[in-house]
């Protein structure tokens, strides 16, 4: 699953730890050749209170059953919202006898439970569970079968979620009554972590698996998707049709899948297997652009893991309201709709990263999978870390780097709030497991030991895990037995450190170089606070000398403790030095460097790390003019970015316009246009004019809208318009914002539409460019607008955000107009008077029509109704 880095922001788990006091003993000093070490001094630390209690332990699921095959039949009541199914399952004991059998089954409508041969059972149902008396005992090695004949209804349960999978119901009807003409009638499953068992009876835990039949019965119109191949489809008398989708590969129940819905199914291929991708009608053109490179993928994971795609095939099918970002069911990957763009928007803005992380995690995650939720990293962390490598491979080094320093920054601001083991069996709640830690650290642990073991012996091991564990579930220690026996090394202390520990390293680094005898001492402080971190961390670097000729010189060492110094035997003065040459740890460093070394480090440095910190740190300095004017000329595209972020470039118009013009990346070339229009307007403006019939690139044409309008706003005004017609989708944030600018009411309708059928995303920016033009309406438009917003507010299935904001909007108008009441003469006030009892009215409808209470109590209480 891919969540949204937006969405980490909420995932962290707030805590206050007590910090322990540390008294530091004398530093025993060593000399050791060409460096000094110091020996860890013992720390004095609070008294410990020691719990009465056992503390909180998440362990893996104890079967009794082993699940060999599940069939499922299913039918929809799509105005009630219910599921009618029956689900057939195989099973049989693992390893004790036992005459009963506990399924997962929340909310259901039970109608009959039988064994295969129709004989009915006993059984207790508590809406949760299903107790089945099974109709004698059975061993080791025996089958059985359970039928049962059921309605689920998943609108009706109790609905939770989490930061990162905002509901818990398992299947999810949208539009069901087809009553909105901007939204799709689709059914769509989201199973993680346990919520497949709230539309069928299963065994609903990360270590079961089992394979599947599944009969989709729907209306003609409609197209299927589930895990496995499609075997047959059906024609009914009804006017209905059966899909019958089977997949015989063994996986785990929160993988089971279904999607329905009116879809364009647009074919690819990689090598033998069918690859399709399934997105709404309008953007059937766009598809393979939405999921580009998808096959290249699959070569290329195929390649390096030495295991070729395992499954029957692979979909990818965009859904509306999905609840997190995307989700790998195995076969049939599900994505929300912010991935359906536009051609134009892909441009420089794909879906890489999110399409390589559901792919990898049908190696990782799907193949092999954590048997509990304490280690979820081996799926999350595997997928987190083929991002790296896809950027890797197709993009180059660089292009990596820079993510892997955002997914780094992201992990170090969760880390500020809460810190846990990677393999953390202590969590409170099995959805908590779903943040910084198992995704973005997992993924840049596995970076370290890439390192420190080399590729070969990484990939080598990787294809091993997977061979030896494939179809099963497993914690951690498979992975590290997979590493010792392919490298024989001794890895425990690097899976203990980074897996089994919380944390990471704050590393505190001086350089002191001599000048009289040309040594170089380091001095490394490990300053983590231990009540979040490991007190001293493992950490082989080679350290990076570098010379004002070019040449580098690499040293070998190793960091083990809390305080410590190398001395570096040199032959001349170096330029600058960096203690982690290679930068792969996943550590928070404070070095200072002068003017002079931040130069040298962007200029010699072939790292990506180091050239973003030299430019960053360099970006208010008046004396680095050079560095930044070589910058403009640099192969990747983010230091050409941060070229032109510098507040004393020596202004080159023509550079400059030729950037806006002709740059490869997209993004700079929005960036050099935005320069253009604050140094040279006029430059800026023949440039834009250009740009606009030539470009293809939204970020592009979007700057060169707003410089058209700002300087000739009738103009801007009557491209903005036949833009809108083309770009509708791609751009209408700017478009509408340039709408909203002026007081002209001809505007109204395109941001009426477009505020309806405005997803949660681009609702608040259109919300209030709304707001802004009908505000300054006449009395008779801003109560055309006002209904658009109370359309909204009283639409029963609509986001409680979205209503709120609108309800809140309607009131914000009438404010304007109490406001504007008190300045013109009482005989004018007529028809203002009239509008604001006409909002008013809209306003108490919306309340008694809204049955959410606490929605309400908002409306009351924020908004003083």
């Amino acid at each position: 699953m891919r969540i949204f880095g937006c969405l980490l922001l909420f995932l962290l788990a707030f805590s206050c730890k007590p910090k322990q006091v540390i008294v530091q003993e004398p530093i025993d000093m060593r000399n050791l050749d060409t460096l000094v070490v110091s020996a860890k001094a013992i720390p004095k630390k609070d008294e410990v209170v020691i719990p009465d209690t056992l503390p909180i332990y998440n362990g893996t699921y104890e079967r009794v059953h082993d699940l060999l095959h599940t069939k499922l039949e299913l039918a929809f009541d799509w105005e009630k919202e219910h599921v009618l199914a029956k689900a057939t399952l195989d099973l049989s004991p693992i390893f004790y006898v036992s005459d009963r059998l506990e399924l997962d089954a929340v909310g259901f409508d039970i109608h009959s439970i039988s064994e295969g041969n129709g004989r009915p059972l006993k059984y207790n149902y508590d809406s949760t569970k299903i107790d089945i008396k099974l109709d004698r005992p059975y061993r080791r090695g025996e089958k059985y079968k359970v039928i049962i004949d059921y309605t689920a209804k998943p609108s009706e349960n109790e609905d939770s979620g989490s930061a990162a999978i905002t509901s818990n119901k398992g299947l999810f009807f949208i539009n069901p009554q087809n009553d909105n003409i901007y939204k799709p009638q689709q059914i769509w499953t989201q199973g993680e972590t346990e919520n497949n068992s709230k539309w069928f009876p299963t065994i609903d835990k990360p270590n079961e698996r089992c394979s599947q039949e599944i009969f989709i019965t729907v209306e003609d119109r409609f197209e299927t998707l589930s895990n496995g191949k499609l075997i047959s489809s059906t024609n009914n008398q009804n006017g209905t049709r059966t899909d019958y989708w089977k997949q015989d590969k063994t996986h785990t129940p929160y993988l089971f899948m279904m999607a329905i819905g009116e879809y364009a199914v647009v074919q690819d291929n990689w090598q033998d297997l069918d690859v399709n991708y399934y997105v709404e009608p309008e953007y059937e053109a766009d598809a393979k652009m939405i999921f580009n490179h998808t096959p290249e993928m699959l070569e290329f994971f195929s390649d390096i893991l030495d295991y070729k795609y395992p499954w029957d095939k692979y979909s990818q099918v965009v859904v509306r309201d999905f609840v997190s970002g995307a989700m790998e069911n195995t076969s049939a990957s599900v994505y929300g709709d912010f991935v359906q763009k536009t051609t134009e928007e892909l441009i420089d803005n794909h879906n890489d990263n999110i399409v390589a992380h559901e792919l990898f995690h049908h190696w990782f995650g799907d193949l092999v999978t954590c048997e509990n939720w304490a280690n979820l990293t081996l799926n999350e962390g595997f997928a987190n870390y083929s991002e790296y490598l896809w950027q890797e491979h197709k993009y180059g080094l660089s292009a990596a780097e820079h993510h892997r320093q955002d997914e780094m920054k992201t992990y170090f601001d969760a880390a500020l709030n809460n810190t846990h083991p990677l393999i953390h069996y202590g969590y409170e709640d099995k959805e908590d497991m779903f943040d910084a830690h198992s995704y973005n650290k997992g993924g840049l642990v596995l970076h370290m030991l890439r390192k420190l073991v080399g590729d070969e012996a990484f990939f080598d091991s990787l294809s091993k895990y997977l061979k030896d564990n494939e179809y099963s579930s497993v914690e951690a220690d498979a992975l590290r037995f997979a590493f010792e026996e392919v490298t024989a090394k001794d890895l425990r202390w690097f899976f203990d450190q980074w897996y089994f520990t919380e944390g990471h390293p704050i590393l505190d680094i001086d350089y002191d170089f001599d000048f009289k005898s040309n040594i170089l001492t380091i001095n490394v402080d490990q300053i983590q606070e231990e009540s979040d971190h490991k007190y001293i961390y493992i950490l082989p670097v080679d350290a990076a000398i570098y010379y004002k000729d070019g040449r580098v010189e690499k040293f070998p060492l190793e960091i083990n403790k809390r305080k410590q110094k190398f001395i570096l035997q040199l032959k001349e003065e170096p330029a600058v030095s960096i203690l982690d040459g290679n930068r792969y740890l996943l550590a928070e460093t404070k070095e200072v460097f002068s003017t002079a070394q931040l130069k040298y480090l962007f200029e010699l440095s072939p790292h990506f790390i180091d050239k973003k910190l030299a430019l960053t740190k360099l970006r208010n300095n008046d004396r680095a003019k050079d560095v930044f004017k070589k910058a403009l000329d640099e192969p990747y595209h983010e230091f050409r970015k941060l070229g032109l972020s510098y507040r004393y470039m020596d202004f080159d118009t023509e550079k400059i316009k030729s950037m806006a013009m002709q740059d490869k990346n997209s993004r700079v070339r929005k960036d050099a246009l935005r320069l253009l229009s604050k140094k040279a307007p006029e430059v800026a403006f023949e440039a834009a004019t250009s740009i606009l019939d030539k470009e293809q690139a939204v970020p592009v044409l979007s700057q060169a809208i707003k410089i058209v309008h700002s300087q000739n706003e009738k103009l801007g005004l009557e491209i903005a318009e036949t833009m809108y017609k083309k770009y509708k989708k791609s751009m209408a944030i700017t478009l509408l914002d340039l709408f909203s600018k002026g007081s002209d009411p001809q505007y109204l309708p395109y941001l009426n539409e477009a505020l309806v059928a405005a997803d949660i995303y681009k609702f608040f920016p259109i919300s209030t460019y709304h707001f802004d033009l009908a505000s300054k309406c006449n009395p008779e438009n801003m109560l055309v607008a006002a209904s658009t917003l109370k359309k909204i507010a009283t639409k029963k299935e609509e986001n409680s955000y979205k209503k709120y904001v609108s309800t809140s909007n309607i009131i914000k108008l009438k404010e304007n107009l109490v406001a504007q009441l008190q300045e013109i003469p009482e005989g004018d006030s007529k028809e203002l008077t009239s509008t604001i009892d006409k909002l008013n009215k809209m306003v108490e409808e919306i309340i008694q029509k809204e049955e959410d209470e606490e929605l309400i109590i908002k409306y009351r209480t924020n908004l003083g109704t």
